[in-house]
Order: C-alpha cells, then sequence, then structure tokens
C-alpha cells in the first residue's frame, strides 16, 4: 500500500492534474468550538495530526517490549542500541561532509531515519526465507531510532516555544504517569489526556509527533494476571447462565481489565495507522513534480546525493559497522541464528527512509526545490537500499551459507537415556521431546495428547520430558520442576509429573509436601532436596538446552531431533512422527550400552523412568 500510494503521488504530480494535487493538499480545515478554532491545511493535519497516530502507536509498542517483551531482558538490547546510534551519527556525518552548509545542511535530520513499515515488508521480499531473529534485532534497533528521530523532529525542527502551553502539555505528560501508577484500567482517560497533550505541543510549537510518542511511552502495559483472567472466566460463565445486560457488561469490563490498556489502544490503532495513515501520508507527501527538468537538477544536485549517501551508505556502514564491532568487542551477541552477513544485509534495508524523512524534508526546507530535490534522494534510496540489501543477503547465503535468520530447529541436547525422563523403550523408533513448565496451562492440555500419541505408536515411540520453566509468567514453576526431580530421584517422577499438572492452581510447598506423602515418598528427604536446590543444575541444563534447540514458548515438541513447528493437536504429531519414520529409520540405541531404572507396574525390559 505504500508503494502503491508513493507511485500514485508521483503519477498524479506529473499528470495535467498535477495543479489539483497540490491544491488538494494546500485546503484549508479547521476544526472549531465556539470561539476557539484550530485551522490548517489538509497536508498539515495529515502531518501533524494523523501522523501523531502512528508516532503514538510506536510509542506504545515500544512500552510493550520494555514492560512485557523483547526489551525486558535488558542484555539483548546492548547490541541494537550500539547499532541504532551508529544508524543515525554516520549518516548524519556523511550527509554534512556533502552538504556542509547554506539552507541544504539544515536537512541533516532526513537521513537519521528508518522506515519500520518499508524495511519489514522488504526484509519478506528480498530477505532469508526465514527471518524472525533478523526482524527482531532490526525492530529493536529502531526503537532507538524512533525515539531520536521524534525528539529531533520535535526540538530541532519546530517553532518558537510558548512556555505556557509547554508547561501544559508536560502536565498531561505527567498525568498519563500517575493513570498508569494508580492502575487506571479504562481507555478514555488515557485517550483525552492525549488529545489534551496533542493540542498543548502543537499551541507550543513543538512537533506534535513527539506528543504521540511520549504519551505511547507512558501508556502502561503488563502481561495479564492469573487472578484477572480467572476472574474474567467467571463472570463470563456467569452471562452463560444468566445472559441479562448488567452481568454481560461486568463481564465484558473484567475482559478489559485483564488486558492492558496499551495493548487495547494497539489492536483498534493498528489498522488505521499501517493501513490508512501511513499510505495517506506517501500519497500528500511523495508527490514531486519531476517535468521541466526538475529530475535532471536533482540528480546533479549535491543535496540529492547527499540525502543518497546519507541514507544508503550511512545506514550501511553506521548499523552495520558499530553492530559487528560491538560483537567483536564482546559489548554483547548478535541474536541468535543471525549472521554477521544477514546483519549487514539488515543495515542495507534500514536505508529506506520514506516516512521519517519525508516528514522532516517537509519541516527543514522552506524553499521548495529544495524539497523536491531531497525528496528524489529519499526515492533514489528507496530504490538503492532495496537492491543492495537483495545482493547483500544472497552474497551471505552463497559465501557463508547463511539461509536462515530464525530460531536453531535442532535438538542440542540429544536424548540420554541415563539422564532423561523417559516413557516408552529407550531403543525405540520414534522420539517425542516436549519441553514444558508445570504451571503453563497449555502444558496440561498436552498431557492428554501425549497419552493420545503413545497410544497410537505403542513401543514404537519414546516420549521424553524436559523443564523450560518460565518464572516470570509461572512464579511457582521453579519450585515445581524442582518437585518433580526430588520424586523423581525416589523413582517417583511420572506419578509426580501427573499430580503437578492436575493441579496447577496448587503448587505451594505444603501442597508439594502433601503430593509427595500421597505417593508415599519419604517426604523429609523430598523436602530437603528441595530446600538444598539439589536438581537445580539439572533443571538448568534442560532450560539452556531448550534455549540453545530454539525453544521459547511452553510446550515445545520436537519430532526426532528437529523442532516442531504447527498446531499441538493429538493428529498433527502423529501424522508428524509417521512423516519422520518414513523419511528415515530411526538409529537404534543398544539398551545393554545404558542405565535404566524401571518403575513398579511397567513391563519387563521397558523403562519409564531414567535418571542419572
Amino acid at each position: 500500500m505504500l508503494v502503491a500510494a508513493t507511485v500514485i503521488a508521483l503519477a498524479w504530480a506529473n499528470s495535467p492534474w498535477s495543479d489539483g494535487y497540490r491544491e488538494l493538499w494546500e485546503t484549508l480545515v479547521s476544526l472549531r468550538f465556539g470561539e476557539a478554532a484550530l485551522e490548517m491545511s489538509l497536508g498539515h493535519w495529515i502531518n501533524d495530526g494523523l501522523m501523531v497516530v502512528f508516532f503514538l502507536v510506536i510509542g506504545l509498542e515500544v512500552r510493550r517490549d520494555l514492560s512485557v517483551g523483547e526489551l525486558t531482558d535488558r542484555r539483548r538490547v546492548v547490541l541494537p542500541l550500539i547499532a541504532g546510534v551508529g544508524g543515525m551519527v554516520v549518516p548524519a556525518l556523511l550527509y554534512l561532509l556533502i552538504a556542509p552548509a547554506g539552507e541544504a545542511a539544515q536537512g541533516w535530520g532526513v537521513v537519521i531515519g528508518t522506515d519500520t513499515a518499508f524495511l519489514l515488508g522488504t526484509l519478506a521480499l528480498v530477505g532469508p526465507s526465514i527471518s524472525t531473529q533478523l526482524r527482531v534485532f532490526l525492530l529493536t534497533l529502531t526503537v532507538v531510532d524512533d525515539i531520536v528521530a521524534v525528539s529531533v523532529i520535535g526540538t530541532v525542527y519546530s517553532d518558537e516555544i510558548d512556555l505556557p502551553a509547554l508547561a501544559l502539555a508536560v502536565a498531561g505528560l505527567v498525568l498519563l504517569a500517575v493513570l498508569g501508577r494508580l492502575g487506571v484500567w479504562r481507555t478514555w482517560p488515557y485517550v483525552l489526556t492525549t488529545i489534551v497533550v496533542w493540542l498543548a505541543t502543537i499551541g507550543s510549537g513543538l512537533h506534535a509527533s513527539i506528543a504521540g510518542m511520549v504519551a505511547g511511552l507512558l501508556i502502561p502495559a503488563f502481561a495479564p494476571r492469573r487472578e484477572e483472567v480467572e476472574g474474567a472466566a467467571r463472570r463470563f460463565r456467569a452471562f452463560r447462565q444468566s445472559p441479562m445486560p448488567e452481568v454481560g457488561r461486568s463481564a465484558q469490563d473484567a475482559v478489559a481489565r485483564a488486558v492492558s490498556v496499551n495493548e487495547r489502544m494497539q489492536l483498534v490503532l493498528h489498522p488505521w495507522a499501517g493501513y490508512a495513515i501511513v499510505p495517506v501520508f506517501a500519497l500528500a507527501n511523495a508527490g514531486v513534480d519531476l517535468r521541466g527538468g526538475l529530475l535532471a537538477v536533482a540528480l546533479s544536485s549535491p543535496l540529492t546525493w547527499a540525502v543518497v549517501i546519507g541514507l544508503v551508505a550511512g545506514k550501511f556502514l553506521g548499523i552495520g559497522g558499530s553492530a559487528l564491532l560491538g560483537s567483536r568487542l564482546r559489548l554483547g551477541r548478535l541474536p541468535q541464528g543471525v549472521g554477521p552477513g544477514q546483519v549487514l544485509g539488515g543495515a542495507a534495508l534500514s536505508g529506506i527512509g520514506f516516512t521519517v524523512s519525508l516528514l522532516i524534508i517537509g519541516l527543514a526546507f522552506d524553499d521548495p526545490e529544495l524539497r523536491a530535490e531531497a525528496t528524489v534522494g529519499v526515492l533514489l534510496s528507496l530504490v538503492i537500499a532495496t537492491a543492495l540489501g537483495w545482493l547483500v543477503f544472497r552474497l551471505a547465503a552463497i559465501w557463508h551459507g547463511e539461509t536462515s535468520a530464525g530460531l536453531p530447529t535442532h535438538l542440542d541436547l540429544p536424548v540420554d537415556p541415563a539422564r532423561d525422563h523417559i516413557l516408552g523403550p529407550v531403543a525405540a523408533e520414534l522420539t517425542l521431546v516436549e519441553y514444558a513448565d508445570f504451571e503453563c496451562p497449555f502444558c496440561a492440555r498436552t498431557t492428554g495428547v501425549t497419552k493420545e500419541v503413545r497410544g497410537h505408536f505403542g513401543d514404537r515411540l519414546r516420549y521424553v520430558f524436559r523443564h523450560l520453566t518460565l518464572p516470570d509468567v509461572h512464579p511457582h514453576a521453579e519450585l515445581a520442576a524442582a518437585a518433580a526431580e526430588a520424586a523423581g530421584a525416589q523413582g517417583r517422577f511420572w506419578e509426580l509429573h501427573d499430580l503437578l499438572f492436575e493441579h496447577q492452581d496448587e503448587l505451594e510447598l505444603e501442597d508439594l509436601a502433601g503430593y509427595a506423602g500421597s505417593l508415599g515418598l519419604d517426604v523429609e528427604k523430598f523436602l530437603r532436596d528441595i530446600d538444598e536446590q539439589r536438581h537445580a543444575g539439572r533443571i538448568r541444563e534442560d532450560v539452556a538446552s531448550a534455549e540453545a534447540s530454539g525453544a521459547r514458548g511452553t510446550p515445545t515438541f520436537f519430532i526426532g531431533s528437529e523442532r516442531h513447528a504447527g498446531p499441538h493437536d493429538a493428529q498433527t504429531l502423529i501424522a508428524a512422527l509417521e512423516a519422520a519414520a518414513s523419511a528415515a529409520p530411526a538409529a537404534v540405541i543398544e539398551p545393554d550400552a545404558v542405565r535404566s531404572e524401571c518403575l513398579p507396574g511397567s513391563p519387563l525390559g521397558h523403562p519409564t523412568s531414567s535418571r542419572a
């Protein structure tokens, strides 16, 4: 849609109807309420009004990533932060080397931004077939890019500051922070306050985009809380039993309370920002009349090439060089599954400035000719950066075998009957490995699924359970895993495994002691094992192997040694195992080569649990 809007804008601006194109965006539109009035051209309403929603969505995304997303692990931020800074400093320096003086020098901000939408869309077209990890890396560094770019727009390219209006805007931002701290869960107070901040920012002389970004950063995000989700479920059951309007409203409010304001606003605004606001912005700003020799003039203009070199070469060298140098100096690590060549390919695509670049062009230059030359530079950069990115990705694949930029799919730690918990013959033809968390409700559901799968294959299958504890979302997961291992030390791993999944809401230490007693375990030894963390190393080893194998959530299954991608229902897993069986016969493990332990009730010669 961005490409289509850009093409339409260029065609319209260079057609016999070009006057209509220009006059449309110069049309005055006013908003009046009594004596108060806000009047701007249609183009300004788009750039100073609609684009505020676009930057608000960016701010919301950044806040969510900082609170519950990729940026919660601050170690993952270091390298993208370094790359993001390099991706702004180097382009600005290259620009100023080519256009060091005069009005052209004011446009250095044109080359600091990256168009995230164009970047990700182009990555999907010319990048590796699987690029999830590279995508996360690029999104993280564009967080830095967006914050700095909006700050530059809001301060460097703003008018004289009106202090009373600025004070009102700051007061509005403080109110947003207070609403978040008080846990206000309804959306309308945040929306009204953001509108006030926007109006005050316009009145202050700062560019309105900074209002959107900062407001988004202040609107809270959090993971759904178990008690609120369960409360919503109870109210919906009440509504099903008594479908009255007030009960339905209560259920609706309970669902809203369980989801953060941040994510609810994103859900509403994302489609508008992506499918309406950004294409309309491109339509209003990409239309350059290239007739009358303007294209030839632009191609010979230092300003045009300052933009092209700043965006294309500057982003490539700044982002790619900073990331690789930071990795070499051990300041941070490249994302798992991402190679150096793919980082350079992503750096090349970051030379697509477009949205932010076009916005700054309109603010930096009063001369229409300079605006046109800079816009030509941005459009040329889009084409050249895309071609360069495609070339770098192809070379990385050919020379270094970097064909995928996704998470690993191969089981990092091979199944070892001497340490792993196994149901079924250790020499079985097929292997199903599950990484799970005892407090994960999805894992509890898959216990029935795995029983059905084992029933289907019988002695052809061995099922392996490994721990992937997620303490950030499941506070009792590590304690439950330690309890399972303590039970395993007394030969009762699978019995306690089933009890833990049956009682996911009762995983306190006293609950675990009760389960141990009901199984006839030595409770004192059981609790001592937990208290002294005797099996913590084993659990950490499982978690490390999960990460190295590309498992990020629970449950994650491996068919043999390859990670299963797709649904976790029994029929899908059965089909995947049958496909693995027909593709290649499994290697046979000699029973005499391993030391295993049969549990009571298991068929002789079919060990169901083994431990080191």
